[in-house]
């Protein structure tokens, strides 16, 4: 990774950049924010590997902080189609890991808000148990993603998750405890 250059964003298709002027308790303040996308999450299960099933990518504002920037995640995407949110999150499973999973395979498990303190996207997020019979291509992405699919056998999970050296995001971890209060 060469960084060329970093600079002020004025205009994006994903974020917008505002502040917001409110009163609180009769005293007037400001906070910026940026309105972002909604998104869909996915944690996927391999049952013939007894593996997770997660993406890793090159993340640009992860690179800033440690130098390294890939991060390890659940299979996602932004809400940005007009398409229900199970149908994006079965695209998105698709597109990142090629896997064809069938729509009633998609269990719901929350909504939840991201990013709260700067952002607030709500994520919902999904679980899917994935066989041999539904891939059909090698993932990787769309365009120039360059997204990496990874298998983590089920019984190297926890130490993974506890592995400050790992990049991961909140979302994979709370799915994960989400299958291990579950399923262990």
């Amino acid at each position: 990774i060469e960084v060329l250059k970093i600079e002020e964003c004025v205009q994006s298709q994903y974020i917008k950049p505002k502040s917001m002027y409110y009163l609180h308790n009769s005293v007037e303040k400001r906070w910026d924010i940026v309105d972002t996308h909604n998104s869909v999450a996915i944690l996927l299960y391999h049952k013939e590997l007894d593996s997770f099933v997660f993406v890793k990518q090159f993340r640009p504002s992860i690179y800033v902080k440690n130098r390294d920037g890939f991060t390890y995640e659940l299979c996602a995407g932004i809400v940005d189609k007009d398409k229900s949110l199970i149908e994006i999150a079965k695209e998105e499973v698709l597109e990142e890991t090629g896997y064809d999973v069938p729509l009633e395979k998609l269990e719901k498990i929350s909504s939840f808000y991201t990013a709260v303190g700067f952002a607030g996207g709500r994520q919902t997020l999904y679980y899917v148990v994935l066989d041999d019979s539904m891939k059909v291509n090698e993932g990787g992405g769309i365009e120039d993603e360059n997204i990496e699919v990874i298998y983590l056998k089920r019984e190297d999970t926890l130490a993974f998750m506890f592995d400050e050296n790992i990049a991961t995001t909140s979302g994979l971890m709370f799915a994960l405890m989400w299958y291990f209060k579950k399923f262990e």
